[in-house]
């Protein structure tokens, strides 16, 4: 889940990240109030989860509680980048004379966590590692560790800040790497990252990216959900425990195993080449069980996106039999009734694929096409979309 950035903001401070004075508004009316309550220079950011807001408009200075209240009207309803602002920060207005970049990710190729730090704030991070790579400091972290005084030592030697701002940046950045590591955080970015006239450094903006499969251990992050942002049929899929992310395609996939998923992506993709280019509409990973609910449940979360032409399951039978999947997909069809209306084709392979494939046989339901590889399924699946 992506924060907006006054939720890292509240985030960073709840945590003790030096930061500023930010108050979030959703009208010009409470954009103008905020600026009278933070007093002096504010500036007024859009909130939208989506990088180029101040190219876009998106940001602007405010010298007075009017100015305030007038870039509000303008932003707020703005769209950018396929995102409508609903909701503006008014930031307390800073002294910047230097301007910084740190980021701690998630690095899983490596299986441990990236730190990344600069001298060089303000712009975009992948134009300064494409045109000045030795200008961005890398250093791998230990998970085990985390971001301690010693490693934090080693990031701003690394990133070659002056000898006499060293312990300063590197106290926050013991304080972010809390934040990551306590907040089960996937990414926690701050550009920039900057020293104000008075010589403090401070947090000027946050990017922060959680782990949802932590959700266990952090029933707080809940609160920091916004429905408008979610998916509908992501947000359906989540109720039911399962693995979707909804594509831009017109061929809902179900399959069992992240693997065989992606597998079943990419073969879809591929025969879609010979059918008016249809594409996957989703991810859907049913995992190890594929029982008469689940299956009704993936089922009807496909079946309720509009995009959505054909069906193809593609479910290889291990611990789970073939036959216990086909009467799984029997049974969920019956449970769906007449919402099920779109043409399902569906390959089985492995345990008890042949008593799978009579139970499917049998049931003859008008809207099922049976497949014996997972090349004719995909095929036919495009074929069907195309229609």
């Amino acid at each position: 889940m992506d924060l907006y950035e006054y939720q890292a903001r509240d985030l960073f401070e709840a945590h003790g990240v030096p930061v500023l004075a930010g108050i979030v508004a959703e009208t010009p009316e409470e954009a103008k109030a905020a600026a009278e309550k933070i007093g002096g220079v504010t500036v007024v950011k859009a909130q939208v989860k989506v990088g180029g807001r101040g190219k876009a408009g998106g940001v602007k200075v405010a010298k007075t509680a009017d100015e305030a209240y007038e870039h509000a009207k303008a932003i707020l309803g703005m769209d950018i980048k396929g995102h409508t602002v609903k909701k503006v920060m008014i930031a307390q207005g800073a002294d910047i004379a230097e301007e910084y970049y740190f980021s701690v990710l998630l690095d899983r190729a490596n299986r441990n966590y990236l730190a990344m730090c600069s001298v060089e704030g303000g712009m975009d991070i992948e134009q300064l590692a494409e045109e000045r790579p030795d200008d961005l400091a890398k250093v791998a972290v230990d998970p085990n560790e985390g971001i301690s005084a010693a490693k934090a030592k080693e990031i701003v030697q690394a990133a070659k800040f002056p000898a006499e701002l060293q312990d300063a940046v590197a106290d926050v950045l013991v304080t972010l790497g809390e934040v990551f590591v306590k907040e089960d955080a996937t990414l926690v970015e701050v550009n920039p990252l900057v020293k104000t006239g008075d010589g403090k450094i401070l947090a000027l903006d946050g990017k922060v990216s959680l782990d949802d499969n932590a959700e266990f251990r952090q029933p707080g992050h809940a609160e920091l959900v916004d429905p408008d942002t979610e998916d509908p049929l992501e947000a359906k899929a989540k109720e039911q425990d399962l693995n979707y992310v909804k594509l831009d395609g017109q061929v809902g996939i179900i399959g069992n195993g992240a693997g065989l998923v992606m597998s079943t992506l990419d073969v879809v993709a591929y025969a879609g080449e010979n059918h008016g280019n249809v594409k996957p509409a989703n991810f859907l990973d049913i995992g190890g069980g594929a029982s008469a609910e689940v299956m009704a449940a993936g089922l009807d979360v496909i079946l309720n996106d509009p995009d959505v032409r054909s069906v193809f399951v593609n479910v290889f039978g291990g611990i789970t039999s073939c036959d216990a999947v086909a009467n799984g997909i029997v049974k969920a069809l019956e449970i769906l009734g007449d919402t099920a209306s779109k043409p399902l084709v569906v390959r089985l392979d492995g345990n008890n694929v042949d008593a799978g494939r009579q139970i499917l046989e049998q049931a003859n339901h008008p809207l099922v096409t049976l497949a014996t590889t997972m090349d004719e399924g995909a095929d036919k699946a495009a074929e069907l979309a195309n229609k």
